[in-house]
């Protein structure tokens, strides 16, 4: 499996889609729900990502955004509206802010009497992350991120404005499919180009001598791995392998494996149908006292204590009525 694959495969949106709004200026959106990550791409017209720190950025027709959470951020017309509108939510007031709360009724402002050719149409859809495996990636990604569509992609962003409104069986599941697509393509667009800024072992897969250990480690982590075999799978030394490993990487192959390990383990923690020492085995540990000791060492905590917090955490957002 490919590692980005293995990485982004449990970020999906469930139903959490901002719908389909026609938007006049002077018009702001400020999103206050804490989503992990928002995606915002205009389907017409364009506008402005402002957020709660840091510079406006500019969101054009034809380009995706990202915006990484929890802090709130307003999409607008012109920034300065947000200043001047400084602690407006809720309702449109003369400032033309409007709260968005994923979940609730999405806001629109649609006007038959004014010409659509003016107008901005948004979709936005939120992602709530709460698997270890991807926040490895999506915690190197800026604040605000825009990446142009280098492709006309105008007959999918029809076919996507064409689904928020219809009524067909299985349309909140198709709609869902094609935002995690986009969201996919997105990420993957953005890691390619000059100004991301990845994380070391993202860059390493292409390596010559760092990606075959990366990719063995991924595809077999219970796999007892030394050194020795991981050079191997490379065709070089083991002192090859761990000086070029740790300059890429920023730290050794055994190391980075114990790492991984342990993220894996801390998404199995929060399956109640594995026990510890279960979950122990599924990482590459014989025995659970080994495991917990590597768990603590890396992580501050049990792995006992981490499904404790886990499961409460669970419960308590169970228990909060939707917006």
């Amino acid at each position: 499996m490919d590692v980005f694959d293995e990485l982004l495969r449990g970020v999906r949106g469930k139903g959490a889609v901002f719908g389909r709004s026609v938007l006049w200026p002077p018009w702001s959106l400020r999103f206050t729900d804490g989503a992990y990550l928002t995606l915002c791409i205009p389907m017409r017209g364009a506008g402005w990502i402002v957020p709660e720190t840091g510079d406006a950025r500019h969101v054009a027709l034809g380009e995706a955004a990202i915006v990484r959470g929890p802090a709130p951020f307003t999409f607008t017309d012109d920034p300065a509206n947000v200043t001047a509108a400084a602690g407006v939510s809720g309702t449109a007031g003369a400032s033309g802010v409007r709260e968005v709360r994923w979940g609730g009724d999405a806001p629109e402002a649609v006007d038959r009497g004014r010409e659509f050719d003016c107008a901005t149409v948004l979709l936005a859809a939120a992602y709530d992350v709460r698997e270890e495996l991807p926040q490895r990636l999506l915690r190197a990604l800026p604040p605000v991120l825009v990446v142009p569509d280098e492709q006309d992609c105008s007959p999918m962003r029809d076919y996507l404005e064409a689904q928020i409104g219809g009524g067909r069986p299985g349309h909140q599941i198709v709609l869902d499919r094609l935002l995690d697509w986009l969201l996919v393509c997105t990420l993957r667009d953005w890691f390619d180009r000059p100004e991301a800024e990845p994380p070391g072992w993202y860059g390493a897969l292409g390596d010559a001598v760092a990606g075959p250990a990366l990719r063995a480690m991924h595809e077999d982590p219970a796999r007892p791995w030394t050194t020795a075999e991981l050079a191997s799978r490379a065709g070089v030394s083991r002192t090859t392998l761990a000086k070029r490993f740790t300059e890429l990487v920023g730290n050794g192959p055994v190391a980075y494996l114990t790492e991984w390990r342990m993220t894996l383990a801390a998404d199995l923690l929060t399956r109640p149908e594995l026990t510890v020492a279960a979950v122990a085995r599924r990482v590459g540990y014989a025995d659970a006292f080994g495991f917990s000791a590597a768990f603590k060492r890396l992580r501050g905590e049990s792995p006992s204590a981490y499904r404790r917090a886990a499961v409460a955490t669970q419960a308590a957002e169970r228990a909060v009525p939707a917006s």
